[in-house]
Parts: structure tokens; C-alpha cells; sequence
């Protein structure tokens, strides 16, 4: 009863009291697949789902409610279970319909406890000591009388949600040997012998996580890995039926989200399908006479604006709900200064202190529910500590992307090149969004991605427009604007991966600037090929089409190409999406061999045959590429290399 009352209600990117929804009533069944791509995936959330966004048809779907059953005659006892996914993906809300049927006595009938614990929640006491038993009684007091012998006999399921925001140290190569569950120890060596199975061996043990977090579980440890990779096209379509009782309003918002690419790419996270919902229904239900959001910009912007207007309805105001005072400003900058400063640690959460540190206290923060909000709570004496964060990771980038733009514009010459790491003073927009374009391709998990995406999009009048005189709009003269887009379609990229080459076409998106994208859609048709030459932005623009495209090429050959060594190296990418791939005489280096690598361990992997011929790879090139050839699921066929090369001959 307990665990119901606490899964029953859910809350849609906000915590915010009141705004509670019945679990049941809006839960759209999610696509979660058995197995993950074996590649330790660091590029940034939004770039994985762009490239896994077409239809896998090979994938083996799994029911969130048989994660723990045996599927196959292949399969043993399955006791952990380790499932992936990107932020606001659906992974929490799938735990909780996981308890919830569960407590409602609907599936699952042989587990008998269900206990979840977030690993934010045991953050707030990782410094202290405790046995398991008393770490239940803590954080299920419903369960102060059980009895260490219950747990020895029941059948017991842990849950540990949300790995990605542990602050724990798992050692688990070196650490106390624990097997008495009323044996006090630190709360990391306790979660290591119970995910080891010294601790309660029998106990089903499943954890979730962000991909870039996942490796802190050894893979000894685990027994069966799934992957939450969100809605198919079928389930963002029934999401928003079920959303909207006005079905010609749903019927309005499914047709301009299947219009927009970047738009029905990112509405496969469900928390994005609530933000597009948002805007979407606030802008068709009322007299609007402006476009609607086609860029991630356009709509993040027109997001804020519903906020404001949220916010001044339900705490009232003499001024027009859309009008932004200075107050209004003040704050948002505030926030996005949080977001900033917290984006470049690549902290998701954060506390008090670090809210005071901004200027911001926690009353303020609540106004904008919609946008940070309050995630964890408790009036246990334990949990006392409150932790926030912003709804969504991309509004925590596109607020860091405000405040940025909001800098520059103020000429604030220490926070720029603070963030720049440059001394040499930015002499205008371009110079600026140039260098800042730099600064993202050079990280290596590309953290500021998106970050610098919407920076981008903001230096757009028409975006700056909607966020109500937030931005000056002075510098967005249109000869500015031009020597950007002219900056984006020459970069030098020779060292930087051809992977993360691909974002510079999406500032170009981001910019309503359609040029390239169009030049590659003439270049795709038949009998176009062979005359035109292509420079190293088209060359990413038609990696980014051709990986993302449902059919599989047959053969990619990198030498039929008009274009520059560096242009064929940025059509690496494509290479997921393709049976036999030609890269000879590309002179590949230690940067193009990671890409390569990269893309022969997607999931699923069409690659049979590489041809790999004269190029003298260096050794750090080849070893990266062996890595691939020697894992048990290469499904390469035929390799043809370099003939005295010792390190491939050996593999």
C-alpha cells in the first residue's frame, strides 16, 4: 500500500504541488531493448539519439515488466539488471510502473519486496554507517518490524534508480567482504557486496543509469543489460492522443512535429514530447500570428515565454502576462548563471548553497517550477537537504546559452574569456560564436554541444525577439549574421573527430540557414554525383543524412567523392549505415580511426565488408580498430588492410 500511494501519482518535468497525474492514466508503453551497443558511448545525449533515432528493426524489444524473466533457452538466472538510458528518457517513470504493477498485484507476484532507492536519496548519506536492514528501515519505514531472517528468506527486489547522479566511489575491486545483513558499514562498500552478491545473494538487484555513467558496474556483475531508448514513432503519436482530449489539437501537433526533423528527433524522450507539448498547445489554442517553432531554439525560447506566462497567472501582476519586467529578467539570468557554471562541471544537481552562490534563494526558484524545480524532499529529519535541478538537461544548456549571449552582449570580458580560456579580447559576434564553436569540438564527450547550438540560434533576431528584450539585439545585424554562417561552412576541423564535425552543420540548422542541407538533397539525386565537388560542410551534412537515413547503403566508397581529404574523412559517420565501406588512400589518422572504430560498434551493425587498403595507419590508429575486430560481436566479414601491417595481421 505504501509503495502504490507513492507510484500511483506521477509529475510531467516538474514537481511542483498539485501538478500530480495518475501513473496509469498518462503512461505510454516505451521502447526498451534487450543488449546496448558495445560502445562506450561519451558524445552528448542528444547526439546519440540523432543517430539512433531510425527504426532498429533488429533490436529485440523487451516489456519493462519482464526485464527479470528468462526469454530464451540461452539465458540463466538473470539477477542484475543494468538499463540505460538518456535523461528524461523514461527510465524513472518505467521503475515506477514497475512498482506500481507490482503493488497492485498485476505482475511479478513471485518478487516478494519491492524496494526502490534513488541514488540521489542515498547521496544524502553516503558519509554515514549502516548495516542493510537499518538502511531499509531509513528509507522504507513502513518496514521498521522486519527481521534480518525475512530478508534471508523472501525474494526481494533492490532498485537502484539513477546511477548517473550517484556521488558514490564504487571500489569494487578492493573493499570489506560483507554477507550479514545486520553488519554495519559505509553505504558504498553495503551497495557493492549487495550489486556482487556477497550480501543477500538470492536478491534481484536492477539499476538504471545514463549511458556515460554505466561503466561504474563491472560487466561480471551483470546479467542482463537493457536500454530505454523512448517512443517509436507509433507512441509519440498515441503520447500526445493521450495527452489532449481535443483530438484535432493532437491531430495538429503530431503533423508539425512529423514536419520538423529536429523536432521529431528529440521527441522520442518523453520529457521532451511534455516540453513540445507545452509550447505547442499554448501557441494553437490562443490568436498566435507568428510561425510556429521549427529549430530546438525556436522552441526552447517560445518554452520560456510560457513559463513567465504560467508563472505571472498563478502568482498574479499588474502587467501583461507576457510583458518580462526587469525582476523577470534578473531571475532567469540568475538561473541561467547556475546553469552555466554547473553545465561546464557537468553537475545535473545542485543545492542551497549553490542557488545562494548565484544570487538566487529557494522561494525564487520555486516561481519557475516549470523550468528548476525542487526534485527531492523529505521531512524525515535524515533528508533535510533539499536538491534541485533543472527539469530537463537541455534547459539547464539552452538557460547556460542565455546567459552566455547575455554576457557578450554586456561585454562582460572576464566570465567570456574565463569561459573561452583565451586572453585575447572577442572583437565581435562572430569572433565570438567562432570561438566558442572551437572550444565545444575540442571536448571530448561534447558536453556543450547543444550549449553551443543554441548559442547559435540565439544570435538570430527572431529568436532574441521571443525572449522579450532578455537579449540585446543590437549585434544581429544581417552582414553579421552572414560571416557566421560563412565561418560554420569553413571550418578546420583536420583535428577534431568527424563525429563531433557533424554539430557544426546543426549550428548551421540552428541559424534557419537551409542551404546545405538543400545543396545535399540535390547532390542525392540520381545522376548528380559525379561532377559537383563538395566541401567539408556538405561532406558532414551528408554523413548526417546518410547515418540517419532508414535504408542501408550498400557500399560506400570515400574515393567517389569530389572533395578534400579532410571532406572524406568528415563522411566517416556514415559508416553505420552501410554493408561494405571503401576508405582507401584516405589517409586516416588516430582521429578518423577512433570515428571508424566508433561506428563499427553501433547497434545495430550493418558493416560486412571494410576495405581499408593503402593507408599507412600509425599504431595508436590500428590498436583502436582491434579493439573492434576482436570484440565476440564484430559481424565483419572481410577486412582487406594493409599487407606487412603486424598488429592487424595478428588479429
Amino acid at each position: 500500500m505504501s509503495l502504490k500511494r507513492r507510484c500511483e501519482h506521477v509529475t510531467e518535468g516538474t514537481n511542483e504541488a498539485g501538478s500530480g497525474t495518475l501513473l496509469n492514466k498518462i503512461y505510454t508503453e516505451l521502447y526498451i531493448t534487450e543488449g546496448q551497443s558495445e560502445e562506450v558511448d561519451t558524445q552528448h545525449e542528444v547526439r546519440q539519439l540523432e543517430r539512433t533515432s531510425q527504426k532498429n528493426i533488429q533490436d529485440t524489444p523487451i516489456k519493462c515488466q519482464d526485464i527479470f524473466k528468462v526469454l530464451s533457452e540461452q539465458q540463466r538466472h538473470i539477477r542484475v539488471v543494468l538499463t540505460n538510458g538518456v535523461a528524461g528518457v523514461g527510465k524513472t517513470f518505467s521503475v515506477q510502473k514497475f512498482s506500481l504493477d507490482w503493488a497492485e498485484g498485476l505482475e511479478n507476484q513471485d518478487i516478494s519486496l519491492v524496494l526502490p532507492l534513488s541514488w540521489r536519496e542515498l547521496n544524502l548519506i553516503r558519509d554515514e554507517q549502516h548495516s542493510l536492514l537499518s538502511l531499509l528501515h531509513v528509507f522504507h519505514p513502513t518496514l521498521q518490524k522486519i527481521r534480518a531472517e525475512d530478508l534471508t528468506v523472501w525474494k526481494l527486489l533492490f532498485i537502484f534508480d539513477g546511477l548517473d547522479e550517484s556521488r558514490f566511489s564504487l571500489g569494487f575491486n578492493k573493499h570489506q567482504l560483507i554477507s550479514d545483513v545486520t553488519q554495519v558499514s559505509s553505504v558504498d562498500v553495503l551497495l557493492v557486496n549487495l550489486i556482487q552478491g556477497n550480501l543477500l545473494p538470492s536478491a534481484l538487484i536492477w539499476i538504471t543509469s545514463r549511458p556515460a555513467a554505466a561503466h561504474q558496474i563491472p560487466p561480471s556483475c551483470v546479467d542482463r543489460i537493457t536500454e530505454v531508448r523512448g517512443f517509436t514513432d507509433s507512441q509519440k503519436e498515441e503520447y500526445f492522443r493521450r495527452r489532449f482530449s481535443d483530438e484535432d489539437l493532437s491531430k495538429r501537433i503530431i503533423s508539425h512535429i512529423k514536419a520538423s526533423r529536429s523536432l521529431h528527433i528529440m521527441c522520442l524522450i518523453p520529457v521532451f514530447c511534455w516540453i513540445t507539448a507545452i509550447v505547442l498547445e499554448d501557441m494553437m489554442t490562443r490568436d498566435q500570428r507568428g510561425e510556429l517553432p521549427q529549430t530546438l531554439t525556436d522552441l526552447y525560447s517560445h518554452f520560456l515565454r510560457v513559463q513567465i506566462k504560467r508563472k505571472k497567472q498563478k502568482y498574479g501582476g499588474k502587467q501583461r502576462p507576457e510583458e518580462l519586467t526587469e525582476a523577470d529578467k534578473e531571475l532567469l539570468l540568475k538561473l541561467g548563471r547556475l546553469a552555466f557554471e554547473h553545465l561546464e562541471k557537468g553537475n545535473i544537481m545542485f543545492y542551497s548553497e549553490d542557488l545562494e552562490r548565484c544570487g538566487l534563494d529557494v522561494s525564487e526558484v520555486s516561481v519557475y517550477s516549470g523550468v528548476c524545480t525542487e526534485i527531492f524532499k523529505r521531512e524525515s529529519v535524515i533528508f533535510q537537504k533539499s536538491v534541485y535541478c533543472f527539469v530537463h538537461l537541455s534547459i539547464q544548456e539552452f538557460l547556460a546559452a542565455v546567459y552566455m549571449f547575455h554576457r557578450y552582449t554586456r561585454k562582460d570580458t572576464a566570465v567570456i574569456n574565463q569561459f573561452l580560456e583565451y586572453s585575447e579580447p572577442v572583437t565581435s559576434l562572430d569572433d565570438f560564436l567562432s570561438r566558442a564553436l572551437m572550444k565545444s569540438l575540442k571536448s571530448e564527450n561534447g558536453h556543450l554541444d547543444l550549449f553551443v547550438r543554441f548559442l547559435h540560434g540565439l544570435s538570430l533576431e527572431s529568436n532574441q525577439r521571443i525572449l522579450g528584450g532578455l537579449l540585446d539585439q543590437r549585434n544581429s545585424h544581417p552582414e553579421t549574421i552572414q560571416k557566421v554562417l560563412n565561418n560554420l561552412k569553413v571550418v578546420n576541423s583536420d583535428e577534431i573527430s568527424p563525429d563531433r564535425s557533424i554539430n557544426i552543420f546543426h549550428c548551421l540548422m540552428e541559424m534557419k540557414d537551409q542551404s546545405v542541407h538543400q545543396e545535399i538533397q540535390e547532390f542525392l539525386k540520381p545522376g548528380e554525383k559525379s561532377e559537383r565537388r563538395l566541401s567539408v560542410i556538405q561532406c558532414s551534412a551528408l554523413a548526417y543524412l546518410l547515418q540517419m537515413s532508414e535504408e542501408v547503403l550498400d557500399e560506400l566508397d570515400l574515393q567517389q567523392y569530389n572533395t578534400s581529404d579532410e571532406g572524406r574523412r568528415r563522411l566517416i559517420p556514415a559508416v553505420r549505415n552501410c554493408r561494405k565501406v571503401v576508405l582507401q588512400n584516405c589517409r586516416l589518422s588516430e582521429i578518423s580511426c577512433g570515428s571508424l572504430a566508433s561506428a563499427l560498434r553501433s547497434n545495430p551493425s550493418h558493416l560486412r565488408v571494410l576495405d581499408l587498403s593503402e593507408n599507412q595507419l600509425e599504431d595508436p590508429g590500428v590498436k583502436l580498430l582491434c579493439a573492434f575486430l576482436q570484440d565476440p560481436l564484430c559481424e565483419l566479414e572481410t577486412l582487406r588492410s594493409v599487407r606487412d601491417d603486424p598488429v592487424l595481421s595478428q588479429v
